[in-house]
């Protein structure tokens, strides 16, 4: 519980929130506010998004394969 208190804290109450979907990326690149990001700065965001969720997948698989 203390863990996703954490990062429930941090999500809200922080202005950078959670660049983990490329979506919400290209949101924060678009709005003029102190929370947004340069639009030149997006395509970084985003492949380091995207290796991160292919590293996921393959340490999931690796972790939660069946052992017959």
């Amino acid at each position: 519980w203390a863990v996703g208190g954490y990062i429930a804290a941090a999500y809200w109450f922080t202005s950078s929130t959670s660049f983990a979907n490329p979506v919400v990326t290209i949101a924060r690149a678009a709005s003029d506010t102190f929370a947004g990001i340069r639009p030149l700065d997006v395509p970084g965001f985003v492949v380091a998004q995207l290796l991160g969720a292919s590293a996921a997948v393959l340490v999931s698989r690796r972790l939660f394969r069946e052992t017959t």
